[in-house]
């Protein structure tokens, strides 16, 4: 019985988890990284083909990216998740593959040009149809032993019915729990049996942010032996999200009164659906005065698809509110001056429109999608806003945005950034520290140790520390760490490996496993070290800038470090 972290360790994203048992391989999540890693991944000790299973918490692509991967390179065991996760991870990892197909192709005509070797997809769309073959959709709720195969066809609350399956796999019995977060996400409670010995381990997955539209709350769980818990605010607090109605609402007033428009990157699936529920209650309710029937389009194909299955979804899938606004007939996310916008041509139109109007389209990072070519047509012009409503990871393109910067590289063309730069503060699918918190007190008991995963560096470590203040017994390991949950212990304690990035290279990576033990820097160091990774990042991007502005560029940076003397 062991449990090996391979990502989401002191990183946000690429989440996965290898658990053996009784000479069986499993995964917790597979997830593909979101902008530059901050620390090297072990790589998998068994093979695509060896893995039996895969427990998905939920359809992001930093939680399921790599499915399509794992499929190419050999995995035909099944996917257990929930009957909504499915339905979204059918559209989501198509479209990643589209991207994946996209960037090899684009790539491959510059290495042509330069007589370079041609590179191929991490994986194509044959491969996101092949994996999607392999969802076993699961209820809610319900607990699904190995040993004994369930023949009753239950429901996931949205009038499908879900097919029963055989087994998980020899000595495994789990059960999902609504975690808020997304729509279909859970949580994921796994008895492990081996030996005459059984422990409980749970992976929280996304902690969903309590007061959000849409989704319902966190659902708690009672009892564990160990708990895996996400930390991507572990290290701070959220805004009242009930604010986000007002703080938007004014973003919108301002921007239009300056004949601006405003444009926001938002993830397509969840975040999206939550921005058009709050702009059709400022709509219903006539908030922004002057301005009435200003048009919303909505550009992301990806976006639309995710709307369709949200709104075919039973009203037991959502919150009490939508619920509500569904019984009356009221539909809460679409409303009257949305357009959608579905073929390229329809994207290119938008910008034809000179009059103040809201742009919605993904990605949320700013670092795919169409939302490139609105950041193009739009970040120069003082009149408008650019709004980011969700979590921006360190090097991607929207983090620059955020942090200030004051020109970015779209397509080769250097934009200057004059548009107003804001945050929706309180729009966010993640719990914060207290929420966290909330949701962790809700065992009945402690659970024997807490390791903490799914954050940076600092929020990772923070959160930990929080923990071991209130009495937990608690760890927050690297890539390569190893848990045996018989004995309770770490029996591999992993160093964290930075990745250096010098130019367009990659050094220090490394696969390799040690049983070092990690001794954590001075929190206030790291974060020196983080901002040193944010200016060099920025110093690459400002490659192709005119002498003038790399000029003036180099002379704030030296005026900088004259400072410190």
């Amino acid at each position: 019985m062991k449990v090996t972290f391979i990502g989401a360790a002191h990183e946000v994203t690429g989440s996965c988890t290898l658990i053996e048992l009784n000479g069986l391989s499993y995964l917790v999540d597979c997830g593909m990284e979101q902008g530059p890693d901050m620390y090297a991944n072990v790589s998998l000790p068994v093979s695509a083909a060896g893995i039996r299973a895969v427990f998905l918490t939920h359809a992001h692509i930093d939680h399921s990216g790599m499915l399509p991967k794992l499929y190419k390179d050999g995995f035909r065991g099944k996917i257990y998740a929930s009957e909504n996760t499915t339905k979204l991870c059918d559209i989501m990892l198509r479209d990643s593959a589209h991207i994946q197909e996209t960037e090899a192709e684009q790539e491959n005509r510059k290495l042509q040009r330069s007589g370079g070797q041609p590179v191929e997809p991490i994986y194509t769309t044959e491969d996101a149809e092949g994996v999607m073959t392999l969802f076993e959709p699961c209820c809610f709720n319900t607990v699904y032993d190995a040993d004994d195969a369930g023949d009753s066809v239950c429901s996931d609350g949205a009038g499908d019915s879900v097919r029963p399956y055989d087994q998980a796999g020899s000595g495994i019995r789990f059960r999902l729990t609504e975690i808020g977060h997304l729509l279909g996400a859970s949580c994921i409670e796994l008895e492990l049996s081996e030996n005459g010995v059984t422990r409980k381990i749970v992976f929280s997955g996304d902690v969903g942010n309590t007061g959000l539209p849409i989704v319902k709350d966190p659902e708690y769980v009672e009892h564990t032996d160990y708990l895996v818990i996400e930390s991507t605010y572990g290290d701070r607090l959220h805004p009242n999200p009930e604010n986000t109605v007002r703080e938007l609402t004014s973003c919108l007033q301002r921007t239009f009164d300056r004949h601006g428009s405003v444009i926001i990157p938002a993830f397509a699936v969840g975040r999206t659906q939550e921005i058009l529920y709050a702009i059709r209650e400022i709509k219903e309710k006539n908030l922004v005065t002057g301005h009435d029937g200003f048009p919303v389009y909505l550009d992301s194909p990806l976006a639309e698809q995710a709307t369709e299955i949200f709104m075919q979804c039973g009203t037991d899938c959502f919150d009490e509110e939508t619920t509500a606004l569904l019984k009356q007939g009221i539909n809460p996310i679409l409303f009257d001056d949305l357009i959608l916008s579905v073929t390229p041509d329809d994207s290119r139109m938008i910008n034809n429109d000179r009059n103040p109007k809201v742009i919605i389209s993904a990605s949320g990072m700013c670092d795919a999608g169409r939302i490139r070519h609105h950041l193009k047509h739009n970040l120069w012009k003082p009149e408008n806003l650019i709004l980011f409503s969700g979590y921006q990871a360190e090097g991607t393109p929207g983090r620059y945005i955020l942090n200030g910067a004051e020109s970015v590289r779209i397509f080769g063309e250097t934009i200057a950034v004059r548009a107003e730069i804001d945050e929706l503060h309180g729009m966010s699918g993640h719990a914060d520290r207290d929420g966290l918190l909330r949701w962790l007190e809700g065992f009945r008991e402690k659970p024997k140790m807490v390791i903490v995963n799914h954050g940076n560096e600092r929020s990772c470590e923070s959160f930990k520390d929080l923990l071991i203040q209130k009495g937990y017994n608690a760890a927050a390991p690297y890539s390569g760490a190893q848990f045996d949950p018989v004995s309770g212990e770490m029996t591999v304690v992993a160093e964290g490996k930075r990745i250096r990035k010098t130019g367009g290279r990659t050094d220090g990576r490394t696969d390799g496993r040690t049983d070092r033990m990690h001794v954590p820097t001075n929190p206030a160091y790291e974060e020196l070290v983080r901002s040193a990774e944010d200016l060099m990042a920025m110093v690459r991007e400002s490659e192709g800038l005119s002498d003038k502005e790399l000029k003036k560029l180099s002379a704030r940076i030296r005026k900088l470090v004259r400072g410190r003397d």
